[in-house]
């Protein structure tokens, strides 16, 4: 049986001489965010603003003046004053689409857009899930400036510790393990969940006496690896919504297992230890994750799905162009965009830092970084309201 791949106008397909059905070779992209509890609805995001940002409102909590009431004392007492805050969410919209030319079907027999169409759900989760790791890296981005560099207005003063105050913007939202890694070497004296030990300190350092019930492990093959030799993955499985997770003491984390790159490149790193702050020693990033720590609002975006036929084109063959379009408002938990406004970001712009007002990536950013922000600026009051835990270990 003869085959070609050659024919002009359709050398995208192998066409034999007995005709045979094409079959779909699986999807094996890395594991997806997108579909978890990270994400969750927020109905104070409002999609039908004007331009590409909104505005979230809300109540700071009271510092209140307490007044000792005297009889002798005329003096007025002292009043609580009420203070309120906003930050600004960004929108973003994506398009994929594909053009076949219609005579090719006759030769090939394949409508070239049915696996456009097939396989758009497909397209759509990936594209989510790639937007959802870029938010949370860029997240980890400005907390790392805060402690590495001058990212809050003064030198930062490392990570979070048992003891730092969690308003105090010096200290970046994250823990560096440093040279340990997320699970330690078995030895005498270092078993089961002793292993785990660093891990589970940096957890109680970032949320203190306001430690969750449970959160998300955004888990890569070889953190997981590591927890299957300590053996502190628990026999049993949590199921949340459609999705089952594998947990760790017992359920306390909820593990997400992906292969998708959440750490920094070595060039990054190199660029925020240029920083006035305290040296970052830790290598790979990974991530603990509250739920609902990332909000995630559709956009009701015009013309969904658009098919355009064009029948003079190819000497009145034609050809039939199909467009999907969807858009999103990602927004972490008690922080402020503080990018490009007058644009939809990219993935790449949810990482970019903002150098004198001007969006730029890390790497390319001046070194010492003393006029350098995150594109993601901190505006919850204490760090306890965040979300996004990014944990440095070797």
């Amino acid at each position: 049986m003869s085959a070609q791949d050659n024919i002009a106008g359709v050398d995208k397909y192998v066409l034999q001489a007995t005709l045979g059905a094409y079959s779909d070779e699986a999807y094996t992209e890395a594991r997806k965010l997108s579909g978890t509890g990270i994400t969750s609805p927020n109905p104070n995001i409002d999609t039908d603003t004007e331009t590409f940002v909104g505005q979230m409102r809300w109540y700071q909590p009271l510092n209140a003046n307490i007044n000792v009431a005297s009889l002798t004392d005329s003096t007025d007492g002292t009043p609580t004053d009420i203070s309120s805050d906003y930050l600004r969410y960004i929108k973003t919209v994506r398009t994929h689409g594909a053009t076949k030319v219609n005579m090719q079907q006759v030769v090939s027999r394949e409508d070239a857009l049915k696996k456009i169409g097939r396989d758009f759900g497909e397209t759509k989760a990936q594209d989510e899930h790639n937007s959802i790791l870029s938010v949370c890296k860029g997240v980890a981005v400005a907390e790392l400036l805060n402690g590495a560099a001058v990212g809050s207005g003064a030198t930062g003063l490392g990570g979070q510790t048992f003891e730092n105050d969690p308003t105090d913007k010096k200290y970046g939202f994250y823990v560096d393990l440093g040279a340990a890694g997320v699970v330690s070497t078995a030895s005498v004296g270092n078993i089961g969940a002793q292993r785990a030990s660093g891990f589970l300190n940096a957890f109680g350092m970032a949320f203190k006496d306001y430690e969750p019930e449970y959160a998300y492990l955004i888990s890569s093959p070889e953190t997981m690896a590591s927890f299957r030799s300590a053996n502190l993955v628990d026999n049993d499985r949590v199921t949340d919504g459609e999705v089952e997770f594998d947990t760790i003491f017992q359920g306390k984390f909820r593990l997400i297992q992906t292969r998708a790159n959440q750490s920094f490149t070595s060039a990054e790193l190199t660029k925020l230890n240029t920083g006035a702050g305290v040296d970052l020693v830790g290598t790979k990033t990974s991530f603990i994750v509250l739920p609902g720590a990332l909000a995630k609002e559709p956009l009701q975006v015009p013309m969904p799905v658009e098919i355009e036929r064009r029948a003079a084109s190819y000497k009145g063959g034609g050809t039939t162009s199909i467009w999907y379009r969807w858009g999103n408002v990602y927004h972490p938990a008690g922080y402020n965009w503080n990018g490009n406004d007058e644009d939809f970001p990219s993935d790449a712009g949810y990482m970019y830092v903002n150098e004198d007002g001007t969006p730029t990536a890390l790497a390319a950013a001046t070194d010492v970084l003393a006029s350098t922000t995150g594109t993601w600026s901190r505006k919850a009051k204490s760090a306890l309201s965040l979300g996004i835990l990014p944990i440095l270990h070797a």
